[in-house]
């Protein structure tokens, strides 16, 4: 009777096991690229689905990130109407960029039934056809990381959710992410800045921040389905070069630099000179400016250079006072200098960030404007 029991025990613990094997030739796993240090579009790194099929003998990596470099790419990519792709290419020629760039490399067993994997496999070669594989790019709404981000609620829905990858109660912004970034590279951190308006400046959620690899990596690996984990913890595939450390701020200096030259030629009798030339040359290179955020703002399809307050104290029309008669400028002066302190208003309530390299010309334009203002008050 003892054998018998033991033997229906067995029999049922193997059934039971059986039922929660994955039975699947499928394995699909996310990978994410660490940040590299060659190109503006590889600072915040990358990620892309492994998919290997034992029964077709395929290991292919499907790509949200790519994009044909031809003629009119740069115009393109200035109106905001680049097409990105989802390429599909088998894994071992996608690692050599990442190999020769240095570049970090991890990898994420998901943990799906068969039919989930199917799922997944399924709606990536439908995204993967000629007629759906491209999409307008927006980097921070429309990406290779939020495009993977929003196949997971699909597929385990209900009773998904993503690990928690910021505190609830953050307050960490767009801008705010991106300048962690931009650590070592101060020239493109400040000019992206320069274009970026206040749409980056809203608070992030934990969705939201996953628009960055390493954020999704994290939102993954502790992600859970009804209470249970979907993916493995992080093996390294390659280790990658260190991080560099942090660059000399030369922007901050560039600008410190030229509000001094502009405020002495103007307060030392003996430079006038410098000072006239000086005031012409900050009112046009801040008008040229100007005129950048605006057609940004106005002219592209890109969502975070939209309501761009900057354009309040680098005003387009500075262009032309730049090389206008000085006689009748006072107006002018006056309603530069409100539009400076408005702006810093702005700033400091956080309705756009402020980048500290900008203050030094901002006190110089305030020097400028109150120099035609003194200057014209006095001739009248």
């Amino acid at each position: 009777m003892f054998r018998k029991v033991a033997c229906l025990l067995l029999v049922l613990l193997s059934l039971s096991a059986a039922a929660q094997t994955d039975t699947s030739h499928l394995r699909i796993s996310l990978i994410t690229c660490g940040p590299g240090n060659n190109e503006i579009y590889e600072v915040f790194g990358h990620t892309a689905i492994r998919i290997v099929d034992s029964q077709q003998q395929t290991d292919m990596v499907y790509n949200y990130g790519t994009f044909s470099y031809g003629p009119g790419f740069e115009l393109q990519f200035m109106r905001g109407k680049l097409l990105y792709s989802l390429g599909v290419y088998p894994y071992r020629e996608f690692v050599p960029e990442y190999v020769n760039a240095g570049r970090r490399m991890e990898e994420q067993v998901l943990l799906l039934d068969d039919g989930q994997k199917n799922d997944i496999q399924s709606y990536l070669e439908w995204n993967a056809q000629p007629e759906n594989r491209d999409y307008k790019y927006d980097f921070f709404f429309d990406n290779c990381a939020t495009r993977i981000r929003d196949i997971f609620p699909k597929v385990f829905n209900p009773g998904f959710v993503f690990a928690r990858t910021i505190p609830q109660d953050s307050k960490i912004t767009f801008r705010d992410i991106i300048n962690r970034y931009f650590y070592r590279t101060h020239g493109e951190r400040v000019g992206c800045n320069l274009l970026l308006g206040s749409k980056i400046d809203k608070v992030m959620t934990n969705e939201d921040i996953m628009f960055l690899p390493d954020y999704l990596r994290d939102g993954v690996g502790g992600a859970t389905s009804k209470g249970r984990r979907i993916a493995t913890p992080v093996v390294t595939l390659l280790a990658g070069n260190p991080p560099p450390p942090a660059g000399f701020n030369w922007v901050m200096l560039l600008t410190s630099a030229l509000a001094v030259l502009t405020i002495a030629g103007l307060c030392v009798p003996s430079l006038r000179g410098l000072g006239r030339f000086m005031s012409m040359f900050l009112l046009f290179i801040t008008g040229l400016l100007g005129c950048l955020m605006l057609v940004m703002w106005l002219a592209t399809d890109h969502q975070g250079c939209s309501n761009n307050f900057n354009v309040l104290w680098m005003l387009p029309t500075n262009i032309i006072i730049a090389f206008a008669n000085p006689k009748g400028k006072g107006k002018y002066a006056i309603i530069g200098i409100i539009l400076i302190i408005v702006s810093l208003i702005l700033h400091l309530v956080n309705v756009q960030g402020l980048v500290i390299e900008f203050l030094p010309l901002m006190l110089a334009l305030l020097f400028i404007f109150g120099t035609i203002y003194r200057r014209t008050t006095q001739t009248s």
